[in-house]
C-alpha cells in the first residue's frame, strides 16, 4: 500500500474530490475528516444541494460563507504539514438533486482526475487507492468502485439489490460494458472524460446518463472492488422508487439517441 501511495503522489498533482451534499449534518463532520486524512494530493469540493438541517451552516463555520447560490467560499484545510488541501464549498439555494450538485461540482475541478464521493458514511475513503491506481497505470479513464467484486456479503435490501442487478444488465446490453454495479457511489474519473461529455440529468438518474455517455464516447471503463456500509432510510438514504421509474426513462432517452 505505501508504495502504491508513493506512486499516486509521484503521478499526480491533483485529485478533485466531489462531495454532493444533502441534509447530511450527521455525517458531514465525519466524511470530511476521513477524506482529509486520506494523504494524495487533493481538493475537496463539497456542494451543499439545498440543506436544511444544518448541514450548509456547519460548512460555513468550517470554511468559510458564500451568500448566493452556487457561490463558492474556500478555505486551506491542513491536518499535518504533509498534507494540505484546498476546501472548496458551493451553495444551492434550494435542492435540485444530486445530479445538479454534482454538475457544479464538476465545473470547478483543477485537478487530472476526479472521484465522487458521498457523504453518507457508507463509502470508505480508504479505498481511495485501489480507486485510483487503473488511472494511474494507464489501464483506464474511468473506475468504477464494485460492492460485489469483493464478495461482499453484507445485509441490503432486496428490493434495492434486485433494482441495481436488473439495471446493470440492461446497462451493460444498452453500452457493451461488463460492470457488475452500475449504481455504485464510487466512481472515478480522469477530467478529461469529464469534458468530453455534456450532462443533463439533475436527479439520481444522472449517474446512469454518465455511464452511458463514456461508453458512447468510448473511453475505457473498469471496477475494482470496495468495501460498503449500507444504511436504511430510517438512517437517511434518499433514493427512492421514483427514482427507478426516471431511470428507466434516461436508460431508454440515452441510449437511442436521436
Amino acid at each position: 500500500m505505501e508504495k502504491l501511495q508513493d506512486t499516486i503522489n509521484q503521478k499526480i498533482q491533483l485529485v478533485s474530490i466531489v462531495i454532493p451534499v444533502y441534509n447530511e449534518r450527521k455525517t458531514i463532520e465525519t466524511i470530511v475528516g476521513r477524506v482529509q486524512k486520506v494523504e494524495i494530493p487533493k481538493e475537496l469540493i463539497i456542494v451543499d444541494d439545498g440543506s436544511t438541517d444544518g448541514t450548509r451552516e456547519w460548512l460555513y463555520e468550517q470554511f468559510g460563507e458564500g451568500a448566493a447560490e452556487d457561490e463558492k467560499s474556500q478555505k486551506l484545510m491542513c491536518e499535518s504539514r504533509a498534507d494540505c488541501s484546498q476546501v472548496l464549498v458551493l451553495a444551492h439555494q434550494h435542492n435540485q438533486g444530486k445530479g445538479a450538485a454534482l454538475k457544479t461540482g464538476f465545473g470547478q475541478v483543477r485537478g487530472s482526475i476526479v472521484i465522487v464521493q458521498d457523504a453518507d458514511l457508507e463509502y470508505s475513503p480508504e479505498d481511495y487507492y485501489r480507486l485510483l491506481e487503473p488511472v494511474i497505470t494507464g489501464r483506464a479513464d474511468v473506475v468504477y468502485g464494485s460492492r460485489f467484486l469483493g464478495g461482499w456479503k453484507g445485509s441490503w435490501p432486496s428490493v434495492s439489490y434486485l433494482g441495481n442487478k436488473i439495471f446493470t444488465t440492461l446497462t451493460n446490453a444498452a453500452t457493451g460494458l461488463s460492470l457488475t454495479d452500475v449504481w455504485t457511489g464510487y466512481k472515478v474519473f480522469k477530467q478529461e472524460v469529464l469534458s468530453d461529455i455534456s450532462l443533463e440529468e439533475s436527479g439520481f438518474e444522472l449517474e446512469l446518463e454518465l455511464t452511458l455517455k463514456v461508453a458512447q464516447k468510448n473511453w475505457r471503463v473498469t471496477e475494482v472492488p470496495i468495501s460498503y456500509l449500507p444504511r436504511s432510510k430510517a438512517d437517511g438514504k434518499k433514493i427512492r422508487w421514483r427514482d427507478g421509474i426516471q431511470s428507466i426513462k434516461t436508460l431508454y432517452r440515452y441510449s437511442n439517441p436521436s
